[in-house]
């Protein structure tokens, strides 16, 4: 039976562990999740003076790891459904020019090619349609920008790959539930997610069938995670 990504119990999940969500993350992935943004910002190199957006921001992580790398007043916007991350992101934020937003990634509210670079940390496979959050995120990419996103993925090595999904799936769940109680299951919703989630040439499929082109991806740590990068192609007559 498919995950439920409902809006509804995606905005409560995400409502009921913001307070220890950004502690989970790192202690969970034992700070490798700096080293994923940091690669994912690497990949949207070289950058313009024009804005930059990351939906289903969450807590800020990704979209202050992209106004580090900034230079001049280039605004970065944050957005995401759920008001209690974006209240903590809120109060991370340091810089004027990183604006967070109350918006759903299905219905994002900017008008066509606003922004050079259009990104997602762990969050687009919580959309509950991956090709029409891909579409969106395209149509308000600039031509000639780039859409990036950063996912769990599970290993190609089999002993790594084993390993790995026997934490996942038994010791993450339980884990997870002991430290941040819920009534969403969260740290079960997370590997069931995880597994359906397409990854590799499956999702630079379906990046192409959005809108992009010379797809690419990387895998990081082994592959536990990946970043995948598109871009959309400049108008005809440029």
């Amino acid at each position: 039976m498919p995950v439920d990504k409902s809006g509804v119990r995606i905005r409560q999940m995400f409502g009921e562990i913001a307070g220890r969500y950004d502690f989970m993350n790192h202690f969970l992935s034992a700070g490798t999740d700096v080293y994923w943004r940091w690669q994912t910002v690497r990949m949207a190199r070289p950058f313009s003076q024009a804005p930059m957006l990351d939906v289903c921001t969450g807590t800020g992580d990704l979209a202050f790891a992209f106004r580090r790398e900034l230079s001049g007043d280039a605004p970065v916007v944050g957005t995401d459904f759920t008001l209690g991350m974006l209240r903590i992101a809120e109060r991370k934020r340091q810089n004027r020019q990183v604006v967070f937003l109350e918006a759903d990634t299905l219905a994002l509210p900017f008008p066509d090619s606003t922004f050079q670079v259009v990104s997602v940390a762990f969050g687009l496979r919580n959309v509950s349609s991956t090709i029409a959050g891909l579409k969106e995120m395209t149509r308000v990419c600039q031509p000639g920008g780039k859409v990036l996103v950063l996912e769990f993925s599970l290993p190609d090595n089999r002993v790594l790959s084993r390993a790995y999904q026997w934490y996942f799936r038994r010791v993450l769940p339980v884990l997870g539930q002991m430290l941040v109680r819920n009534r969403q299951a969260a740290y079960e919703y997370l590997p069931q997610s995880v597994s359906e989630f397409p990854s590799g040439h499956q999702l630079t499929d379906l990046m192409e069938e959005a809108g992009l082109d010379r797809t690419a991806f990387r895998r990081l740590t082994g592959g536990i995670a990946t970043v995948y990068i598109g871009h959309k192609p400049l108008q005809p007559d440029q």
